[in-house]
Order: structure tokens, then C-alpha cells, then sequence
């Protein structure tokens, strides 16, 4: 009984405390801002943006203005990157190129990028007869010389042909290797449980498939970039990209490049302009490559 009189008169003890649930996987915009390639490019290419977009507050002188008193001088407080030899402002001039390379460049490759995770999907999908005539296709455009078609079709097409002639020779390889990884995520459990489920051709690609080729399509699309300024840049180079009287990076580098040596402005400027590009969007996909990748290890995006 006294046992009984001390158990009642016990004082109870707290009930231990639930452990927290375990968190989850961060975020996508806080896995970004813990990778440094990709916080760095992006803020590079964002400021590369500003730069050239915002032109009329960087340089009171137009593009196509010409200073009648002022033929091929140095930099000075009137220019702050010097004239070329027919009195334009290479300031202004090197952000008219830099906005319509980064343009011509990006649009190219959310083309060539986009065509080729179509193609690619759509053929390790379906497998069978369109496989064969998607992939016959792609290894078809793969043997023409894609720099000498583009040269020959890009000044009979006009320059408004330059962005999708570009794209149309960028797409093919990313499209075979797209289309590997799709006939290999087709025999996945999870694909085989939606397809079982009534999930039509279209949603399984979209919910189940795209997210994992998501890497290889963004560092994809980085190196389209590049490829594609480089390519724009050396077509207008030798006269077959953007046609006079508009400019771009390339048109800057072939009329500085012959007088470099003496007048170094016009081609140091755009030749800097061309490396910061390629250097932003090559730290951006890198980034986002590590940050989109299902297989990437939790402290993969910050290194």
C-alpha cells in the first residue's frame, strides 16, 4: 500500500520531445547562391547586360554618330575608349556589338538547345521506325561542313537568317546524346509505374524524363553560347555575318585588327568584350549544371 501511495505521489517527468522532422533538400534558388560559378557568371552576364542595354547613360554618342573633329584619337574625356579612323566612338560601338552578339548568341542557342532535347527525347521514346528516321536524319546534317553551309547560306538568306542558321548546325550531336539517356530513363521503374498509370507520351517526357536530362541541356546551352558569338563573331569577321552599316563584336574586330598594333582601341575593346561573354556563360553552366544535377551530391553546387 505504501508502494502504491508513493507512485501516486511520484511527480510525473515531461515526456521527451519529438525529434524535428528531417529537413529536405534545399531549394533551387539557395542551391544557386551556394554555388560560386554560377553566382559569379550570373553576375557577370548580368552586368554585361547592363552594360551594353544601357548605352545612352554610358556614352553621350550614338553608335552611328560620326565627331568630324576627332579621327582615330586616344581615349580622352570627350571619348573614353578613343574614335576609329572614320570618327565613331568605340564606346559606343563596342556596346552595340556586345548587345547584338549577346542577342544573336543566346537566341541561337535556346533554339539549337530546344530542337535538339525535342528530337532527341521524342526519338529514345518512341523508339521503332521514328527513332531510325530522326536519328538518320541528325547523322545526315552531322557530315555537311556546318561553318562553310552557314557562310554560304547566311549572306543569300539576309541577316535576319544568321540566328536560325546558326541554330540549325548546333543541335545535332546534343540530340544523339539526348536521345541515349531518354531510351535509357524509358526502362526506369518510375517511367514504366506513370506509363502503367495511363500517363500519355507527352506528360511522362515532361514530368519524368526532362528533369534529368536538365544538366546536360543547360551545359549544353552554355556552350551553344559561346560557340555561337565565336561563330557570329568570325562570319562578320570576313563579311558573311552582320552587314555594314550595322556593327557587332566581330565587325569591331576586323576593322581594329589591321591598325592594332598602332590604335589599339577598337580591337582591345571588342576582343575583352568576347572573352567576358564566353568567360559568364561558361561560369553559369557550369554552375547550374552542378545545381540541376539529380545525381549531384549535397555540397556539389558550392564547389
Amino acid at each position: 500500500m505504501t508502494t502504491g501511495l508513493a507512485a501516486r505521489t511520484a511527480p510525473e517527468r515531461p515526456a521527451a520531445a519529438a525529434p524535428p522532422p528531417p529537413a529536405g533538400p534545399p531549394s533551387l534558388p539557395r542551391r544557386l547562391a551556394r554555388s560560386r560559378r554560377a553566382v559569379a557568371g550570373l553576375v557577370l552576364l548580368a552586368a554585361l547586360f547592363a552594360v551594353a542595354f544601357g548605352a545612352p547613360l554610358l556614352s553621350r554618342w550614338g553608335w552611328d554618330d560620326t565627331d568630324f573633329t576627332a579621327f582615330r584619337q586616344g581615349p580622352s574625356a570627350r571619348h573614353w575608349l578613343g574614335t576609329t579612323q572614320s570618327g565613331r566612338d568605340v564606346l559606343a560601338l563596342t556596346l552595340r556589338g556586345t548587345r547584338r552578339s549577346l542577342v544573336i548568341g543566346l537566341s541561337a542557342a535556346v533554339l539549337s538547345t530546344g530542337l535538339a532535347g525535342l528530337v532527341g527525347a521524342v526519338a529514345g521514346f518512341a523508339g521503332g521506325r521514328l527513332d531510325r528516321i530522326l536519328m538518320w536524319g541528325t547523322d545526315l546534317l552531322l557530315v555537311l561542313p556546318s561553318f562553310l553551309l552557314v557562310a554560304v547560306l547566311a549572306p543569300a538568306l539576309g541577316g535576319g537568317a544568321l540566328v536560325p542558321l546558326l541554330a540549325a548546325v548546333l543541335w545535332m550531336v546534343t540530340a544523339r546524346a539526348v536521345r541515349g539517356m531518354t531510351a535509357s530513363l524509358r526502362e526506369r521503374e518510375y517511367v514504366l509505374a506513370a506509363r502503367f498509370l495511363g500517363a500519355g507520351p507527352v506528360r511522362v517526357i515532361v514530368r519524368h524524363v526532362l528533369p534529368h536530362l536538365a544538366s546536360l541541356l543547360v551545359v549544353d546551352a552554355s556552350v551553344n553560347v559561346s560557340v555561337a558569338v565565336i561563330a557570329e563573331s568570325g562570319l562578320s569577321c570576313l563579311g558573311l555575318g552582320v552587314r555594314p552599316p550595322d556593327v557587332s563584336l566581330g565587325t569591331l574586330v576586323a576593322e581594329g585588327q589591321g591598325a592594332a598594333t598602332a590604335y589599339p582601341w577598337p580591337f582591345a575593346a571588342a576582343a575583352a568584350m568576347l572573352v567576358l561573354i564566353v568567360l559568364a556563360v561558361n561560369l553559369l553552366g557550369d554552375g547550374l549544371r552542378d545545381v540541376l544535377d539529380p545525381e549531384a551530391g549535397p555540397r556539389r553546387g558550392g564547389r
